[in-house]
């Protein structure tokens, strides 16, 4: 192990990957600061079920439009002509990486310190958007440099930091978990907010000591622009030309001043015309760039193979109304779980998350993905019956406490719904043409985020039509047993995944 890491250390420096594990774990440990939220939306705003759920889903879509922005393992359509055209004192990736970081920096440290702005619903949806906006960016620019950092030469680390980047974000997640629970019954919400933007601020520190190599861009100056005919050297447009007593009448050097200062508004404005010129053919350049990677990206998506599948991930999705949110309220306000207990239910949830990666990539790898999707989503309504009989209190008639059956189901969904997540990753890396593979496999994440967001709101208008409230929890097993047999829509439509398509990455 420590040999290990003294190899990544040397291949990459030890600033570099600290700073990789402080973004991942920061991701996981946001799991902190969000369950505070669902309390503040809960307790303190009053806010229905449906109406919280609301504020979720608009406050995570940022990370519905990743390809925007950036994409998974490699680099972005937008952030790439950004960055790679307006780099920043000629470093392409940490002033953005910068930028980032404040801005999910800022909306907490706002929210802390403002009882005013953290008590209105439309502003903390704001401040809540902007930050994982900021939150998404930091991801994408993070990953860009850990693709360019394993190119060529070091490409033998790339699983080497792609683990640390799991592993990094599964500590985070536990120990937010953890942590969250515990700082819900000992400290006030806007201290916890304070105190989550200390890993923030960490990481905009640590991205002072990160050495990032200069890219040489073949970039006009201002004054190679402003100057072209005179070698960079700037002609003063009231400089005085000096006046010559040898011999001359004063018409002839007025003639020959007003001839000079003839010339020398035709050089000006040769020089503004090219100047001129050159942006307008840099922003020609720009422009035709997004205009073909968007034509390459849209003539790839179009093809059946790769639209079809996709089409399957959004509609399993949409078709599942999710319903955490009200199951949260049930939770808190009816089975009377503490925030304590809910964080060890979250721990033991990304238990089931690891447990469920291995016994994909022991056991199912090899299975059609066909018959995998169709066993998680079998799974996933099974792992429903658990909430059916919590909500009808079977489990007392049994002597089963909610405690066990909370912390069972919680595990039991992480992990299976991890046998769907796999098959996703694996069937987008082999459906990925080369050459926009990065930004389309961005495309293909996003359509999973978006399909997330959209079942959160499918669920949170679900919630409403069966008048599911604070206090009112009459219909909520009607909307559980709907959830469950909502699950088996998807597997109806398992013929737009290629049928000779397994588990095993291409």
């Amino acid at each position: 192990m420590i040999k290990w890491t003294k190899q990544l250390n040397a291949a990459f420096g030890a600033s570099f990957i600290w700073l990789i594990c402080l973004i991942y774990f920061t991701q996981g440990f946001r799991s902190f600061v969000w369950t505070a939220i669902s309390y503040q939306l809960k307790d303190n705003l009053k806010l229905s079920p449906s109406a919280s759920q609301f504020v979720f889903s608009v406050a995570f879509f940022p990370w519905s439009i990743k390809p925007l922005y950036g994409y998974g393992t490699l680099d972005s359509l937008l952030h790439r002509i950004l960055s790679d055209c307006f780099p920043i004192k000629g470093r392409k990736r940490i002033p953005y990486l910068v930028l980032a970081t404040v801005l999910s920096l800022v909306p907490w440290l706002i929210l802390g310190l403002s009882s005013t702005l953290r008590g209105s619903t439309w502003h903390l949806t704001i401040f809540l958007t902007m930050q994982n906006l900021g939150s998404a960016m930091a991801d994408v620019v993070i990953d860009a440099m850990i693709a360019e950092a394993v190119r060529y030469d070091r490409a033998s680390f790339a699983g080497d930091l792609q683990s640390i980047s799991w592993s990094s974000m599964a500590l985070g997640g536990i120990c937010g978990s953890l942590l969250g629970g515990y700082a819900l019954s000992n400290l006030q919400i806007d201290v916890i907010f304070l105190l989550f933007s200390v890993l923030p601020c960490i990481q905009l520190l640590s991205c002072s000591f990160v050495d990032e190599n200069t890219a040489n861009i073949n970039f006009l100056s201002e004054d190679s622009i402003r100057h072209p005919l005179t070698n960079g050297s700037a002609l003063d447009e009231d400089e005085d030309i000096p006046f010559n007593k040898n011999k001359k009448s004063h018409s002839t050097t007025t003639r020959r001043k007003k001839g000079k200062t003839k010339g020398k508004t035709r050089a000006i404005n040769t020089r503004k015309s090219a100047s001129f010129e050159k942006r307008d053919s840099l922003s020609f350049k720009w422009f035709r760039s997004l205009k073909n990677a968007i034509y390459d990206l849209c003539r790839a998506f179009r093809q059946p193979m790769i639209l079809r599948p996709m089409s399957w991930f959004l509609l399993a999705h949409v078709a599942v109304p999710n319903l955490s949110t009200v199951i949260f309220y049930y939770q808190t306000e009816v089975l009377k779980l503490e925030a304590s207990f809910l964080g060890t239910a979250r721990v033991v949830g990304w238990l089931g998350l690891m447990l469920g990666t291995f016994v994909y990539n022991r056991h199912l790898k090899y299975m059609t993905l066909r018959k995998i999707l169709m066993c998680a989503h079998i799974g996933l309504a099974f792992s429903n019956l658990l909430e059916i009989v919590i909500v009808s209190r079977k489990n007392i008639a049994f002597g089963v406490s909610d405690r066990i059956v909370v912390l069972f189901g919680s595990a039991l969904a992480d992990g299976i719904n991890q046998f769907k997540f796999m098959p996703f990753l694996i069937l987008s890396g082999q459906l990925c043409p080369p050459g926009i593979e990065g930004t389309l496999f961005a495309l293909f994440m996003s359509i999973n985020n978006l399909g997330a967001t959209l079942g959160s709101f499918v669920g949170a208008g679900l919630a409403s039509i069966l008048n599911i409230d604070s206090g009112s929890f009459d219909n909520l097993l009607l909307g559980i047993i709907i959830h469950t047999l909502c699950n088996f829509i998807p597997v109806a439509f398992l013929f737009l995944i290629p049928k000779e398509a397994t588990g095993l990455s291409a």
